[in-house]
């Protein structure tokens, strides 16, 4: 029932002290071995991996499809030579290419519009992309079909459904689909899984101190961010333990009906949100108990000691990947 655990989306994993994901026996075991292991994405600066998602997220916009496949390869890249233990990622990794692939499929199979195409109102003769032959014959039509696939007709049981369709503007809509939910996530899922809270708001607090001047509460934002990314592991605890609990009753849901199951799902809703608010009010009571005001971001971090080389040679190749971008992102 532990299945939130072994999906680790967006949840910060951190290593034990050997080198081990979630401290587990083995790590501890083999501690005394020597170093721990670090993955050198944890060591890098987290302002420096806060830009490379903005960049991931932002990039793709107006670009081509060469440039989107591109930073998708390059996620797998970073993925791959991240020195993250591979469990982490080898359960969520399949899944989120499978959703990728199925939103992009559907994408392009799925018309894009209902409207029949118009009658011509003049005949083809009278288009004339090149001289005509001799003989009167009208010049074929010239240049990339407009449809890359036709298949069918496709029938659903005694529900036809026409033949399946792809043309370039489908085409391209599935490949950005696909492109930018695999991006949008992935890079996220990878700050969070090597960004602790503390780190990620003392880099969102740097970014916005500047506001500072103008009267702007960072500190209260940052603290506000970090009640906020404490509390998402607690939603999904409750989460767990409603559904550990109607497991252990061993309710068979087909037998209960549709009414007896949407009220169950109402009620399970229910419990949830109670929890969750009696968790919340917890959390205010502690936080009043203990004087209730915001610490600055630079008390809640403690800056590791961070690789040099590794943090100059990510800024350069975040530099070279942003002139790429200017120079052959629309391809």
């Amino acid at each position: 029932m532990d299945w939130l655990r072994q999906f680790p989306i967006g949840q910060y994993v951190d290593e034990g002290p050997g080198g081990d994901a979630d401290g587990d026996a083995a790590g501890v075991a083999g501690a005394g071995a020597g170093p721990a292991s670090t993955s050198w994405l944890k060591r890098l600066d987290p302002r420096l991996k806060l830009l490379w998602t903005l960049a991931f997220l932002m990039t793709p916009i107006l670009a081509g499809p060469c440039w989107r496949l591109a930073l998708v390869g390059l996620l797998l890249l970073i993925t791959l030579a991240s020195g993250l233990p591979s469990r982490i990622w080898r359960r969520t990794l399949p899944l989120l290419i499978g959703l990728a692939l199925l939103i992009g499929l559907l994408a392009a199979l799925l018309p894009t519009s209902s409207v029949p195409p118009a009658s011509l109102q003049r005949p083809p003769s009278e288009l004339r992309l090149a001289p005509a032959a001799a003989d009167g014959t009208p010049a074929q039509r010239s240049g990339a079909p407009w449809e890359l696939l036709r298949w069918g007709p496709v029938s659903l049981g005694p529900l036809p459904l026409g033949p399946l369709v792809v043309t370039r503007h489908s085409a391209e809509l599935g490949l950005n689909s696909a492109t930018l939910i695999f991006t949008l996530i992935h890079s996220a899922n990878l700050l969070l899984l090597t960004t602790s809270p503390e780190q990620l708001v003392w880099a969102i607090s740097w970014c916005l101190s500047p506001l500072g001047r103008f009267g702007y509460p960072t500190e209260r934002l940052g603290f506000t961010l970090l009640l906020s990314l404490r509390f998402l592991p607690l939603v999904q605890e409750e989460l767990q333990n409603l559904l550990r609990s109607i497991a252990t009753r061993a309710l068979n849901l087909r037998g209960m009906g549709w009414k007896r199951g949407l009220g169950l799902v109402l009620a399970v809703g229910e419990r949830l949100l109670a929890n969750v608010l009696l968790r919340a009010e917890q959390g205010a009571e502690a936080l009043l108990a203990r004087g209730g005001r915001c610490l600055p971001a630079d008390q809640l971090h403690q800056q590791a000691a961070r690789s040099a080389p590794v943090t100059v040679l990510a800024g350069a190749a975040l530099a070279v990947l942003v002139g790429l971008r200017c120079a052959v992102g629309a391809l």
